[in-house]
């Protein structure tokens, strides 16, 4: 591959780093893509955005006034984590990350969960977990449609609409079979059809008339409260599951602690026909129990920047970084999560050091050695 036509490969990426472990993790990510990308033979160029609590301390926001039209001008965003004690959740959440999916339309939330070399989950046998949850992004249970009345009296109450629509439901269901069609051909729809008597039943149409044009896609649909047991009991069964807003934020967290730490886990906010840019995090919050520690597990970060590097067309770059994570892994290179007592540089360090010793390796093969 010449000279110039690596030059041409530039990517910009808006940073965020956001609250708690976030400045420490996104660091962590940027140093090991720069690695990948030295050896693969593209540049990124980094932007980095000091928003989230601590703008909103200063300035009652959460982020800039136009902060939306500034990331719009990127590839891509890469975010840390977002919130504080000290600040509701509904403050931190909806002024940053919630006004970021819904502007740039990332109806898919990409979360994929799979066991990890050197790595103990808490189930006794399974070591073969590999699976994707995608997650409708943008309407659902997350609507802003409600309110509250009659507020600090006795009879204050309180009413959330979900809003499911055909169109919501059929985009996002034809990105999970198509993605199950890739994969092995495999596809869980949760749903509580039982129980929620207009929106499930709905999803549960919508869903099955989608899938129906994917030949190759076995679709199973499972109500929610039962595909939680089985995720449990039989990980191993699931290939794709795709679910609401609210059953795919749930399902994540729970399938990411079966493989060992929920700082493992990896999410992709996208916008797949690329109108937009997408945003890559960790599913991890900000951790502020351990910020300023060291300590934190950079996996699930690291992970974020390799499906974002996927997104721009770096799949070797991806790939390489995915096994210089799974090498430091099988190293026992683990922090404290993980039953170890490594750091988070510490981490970052090894991961930097398996890709930096592939660039012979990787310059031969470009050249056709």
């Amino acid at each position: 591959m010449s000279g110039d036509r690596h030059s041409a490969r530039r990517h910009s990426v808006a940073v965020i780093p956001g609250d708690g472990i976030g400045i420490e993790v996104v660091p962590a990510a940027v140093a090991a893509v720069d690695a990948v990308a030295a050896v693969h033979g593209f540049t990124v160029r980094w932007t980095e955005y000091p928003w989230g609590s601590d703008h909103y301390r200063r300035h009652g926001r959460m982020m800039a006034v136009d902060g939306l039209d500034v990331l719009s001008r990127h590839d891509a965003i890469l975010l840390g984590a977002v919130g504080t004690p000290d600040i509701p959740d509904d403050v931190t959440l909806w002024g940053l990350l919630i006004p970021i999916r819904r502007q740039f339309d990332q109806y898919v939330n990409l979360r994929p969960v799979r066991s990890m070399p050197g790595v103990r989950g808490p189930l006794r046998d399974a070591n073969d977990i590999d699976l994707v949850i995608v997650r409708e992004n943008v309407e659902g249970e997350y609507s802003e449609i409600g309110g509250r009345f009659h507020r600090g009296r006795p009879e204050e109450m309180a009413i959330q609409e979900s809003v499911f629509t055909r169109a919501g439901v059929a985009r996002v269901a034809g990105y999970a079979a198509r993605l199950a069609g890739e994969r092995r051909g495999g596809l869980t729809s949760a749903t509580k059809s039982n129980g929620i008597i207009h929106t499930m039943p709905f999803w549960d149409e919508v869903v099955a008339e989608t899938v129906a044009a994917s030949p190759g896609v076995a679709l199973r649909k499972v109500l929610i409260d039962a595909l939680a047991a089985e995720l449990v009991l039989r990980p191993e069964r699931f290939d794709v599951i795709v679910a609401s807003n609210l059953f795919g934020d749930i399902l994540s967290d729970l399938a990411s602690a079966l493989t060992g730490s929920i700082g493992l886990a990896a999410s992709a906010n996208l916008n797949p026909e690329r109108k937009h840019p997408s945003l890559f995090e960790p599913v991890h919050g900000s951790a502020p129990d351990i910020a300023g520690k060291g300590i934190a597990n950079p996996v699930g970060q690291i992970w974020s920047a390799a499906l974002m590097l996927r997104h721009l067309g770096e799949e070797a770059a991806a790939r390489a970084l995915l096994d210089a994570v799974d090498a430091a892994l099988a190293a026992g290179v683990l922090t404290r999560d993980l039953g170890g007592n490594a750091s988070t540089t510490d981490f970052v360090a090894a991961v930097v050091a398996t890709i930096t010793a592939t660039a012979g390796t990787v310059a031969d093969r470009s050249s056709g050695s």
